[in-house]
């Protein structure tokens, strides 16, 4: 954990440089990460970078869709459960939770520009915070009760897991880790709503510097104390470990914040994608009025008008449509999790960012600084390639015994 947040800072400091084509105060302007490649380094690496860019920004709103199910069904499980006295096992189906969660992007998709909203990153460090504090704060409480700190420092017991199925999921979890540090990949979209005078990079780096500090920290605290709280029985989401326990309106509470926080979550990752298949479409067909006309729409009672593409909102609609409809195919949480990790470590959080500082730093070749990067380069090479195996074995294994939309809790 410590190692992959030092890299991801190393590397986003590298990216952060790359906001600017030549000088860092005055230089053109990337408004994203493709522009970014594309202006420093250009041809054929451009079009590799925007596949795996938008395969990951793509995967990542489908494991949020999936997260966010689970966060719902946790909800409704522990009511269920406690309403009943705990007579009721309370199995469900997924597939309803992921279909509101789908039916709600579709409403926030059609707001211009979501992401660009003041206050939604706001709203994501609270409920970040929430959960996260709830979640550290019952993990203690149960290890206190337990009056025995659970698990080793070896991992899952063999016996628990055979010792192959321990290696693939040791490969596995490098995935997640990497899932959690993957914000490079909007990194240079999100500086571009940062205000200047002083440098878009100096803010970036400290933003950068506070936020991989803190989130590390609750990582490695709500890590460890629910290791140490369910040992090997412990789930892939913490609180739905506690699904079944007193408060259980503390725990509702915190699924809850999950919930919010993803639906902000989603916005964010898939706005990029919007904007790239606008406007590829407005360049094509830049005389057709259902690619670039605005119909304005007037509700009752309301002043102001709503203004309706209806490129815009038919492929928005079809995009949350296809990831919801993926995620009830396939509602693997840490598979699917590892596998976007292991997809955008190496290229997009370390790759991309070494090879534009380089090109644009002028970083002689051979030199000691250009021998340590790629040396940093091919290492997390080597990384992504063992958490991406680990993945799709885990994913292999799920599919023998899956059976497509019928996948309960």
């Amino acid at each position: 954990m410590f190692l992959f947040s030092f890299v991801t800072y190393y590397s986003t400091t590298l990216l952060s440089d790359c906001y600017r084509t030549g000088d860092p105060v005055s230089g053109k302007r990337n408004y994203t990460y493709m522009d970014a490649v594309q202006s420093i380094l250009g041809g054929f690496r451009f079009k590799i970078c925007g596949l795996i860019q938008f395969l990951n920004l793509f995967g990542t709103t489908i494991g949020y869709t999936i997260a966010s199910s689970i966060s719902m069904m946790a909800i409704k499980r522990s009511n269920c459960f406690h309403e009943s006295g705990g007579k009721n096992p309370c199995h469900m189906s997924s597939n309803p939770y992921m279909i509101m969660f789908g039916v709600t992007e579709i409403l926030l998709s059609t707001i211009k520009d979501f992401s660009q909203i003041w206050w939604l990153s706001t709203v994501a460090a609270i409920m970040s915070f929430t959960y996260s504090a709830i979640g550290l704060a019952l993990g203690i409480i149960q290890v206190a009760a337990n009056g025995v700190v659970k698990g080793s420092l070896t991992g899952i017991s063999i016996g628990a897991v055979t010792q192959t199925q321990k290696i693939w999921r040791t490969f596995q979890a490098l995935g997640d880790i990497a899932f959690a540090y993957s914000y490079s990949v909007v990194l240079i979209e999100i500086q571009d709503t940062v205000r200047s005078p002083p440098a878009e990079s100096k803010t970036m780096k400290n933003a950068t510097r506070i936020s991989i500090a803190v989130t590390t920290t609750f990582y490695m605290l709500c890590g460890c104390m629910g290791y140490a709280a369910f040992g090997d029985a412990a789930p892939g989401n913490l609180l739905t470990g506690f699904g079944f326990y007193n408060p259980f309106w503390l725990l509702d509470v915190a699924n809850a914040a999950i919930v919010v926080h993803l639906v902000g979550a989603y916005q964010v990752f898939a706005q990029p994608i919007f904007a790239f298949v606008e406007k590829q479409a407005a360049a094509r067909f830049p005389d057709s009025d259902l690619v670039s006309k605005e119909f304005e729409i007037r509700f009752p009672g309301v002043r102001s008008t709503y203004k309706v593409n209806v490129f815009r909102t038919v492929f928005r609609s079809c995009f949350v449509v296809l990831t919801t409809v993926i995620s009830m195919l396939m509602p693997f949480f840490n598979d699917v999790v590892g596998i976007l990790g292991a997809l955008g470590f190496w290229p997009l959080t370390v790759y991309f960012p070494v090879e534009m500082y380089t090109k644009q730093r002028k970083v002689k070749r051979w030199s000691m600084k250009w021998v340590c990067l790629q040396m940093l380069s091919c290492g997390c090479l080597v990384v992504t390639m063992v958490a991406g195996v680990g993945s799709v074995v885990g994913v292999m294994l799920d599919l023998k015994v899956y059976k497509p939309f019928k996948t309960t809790y």
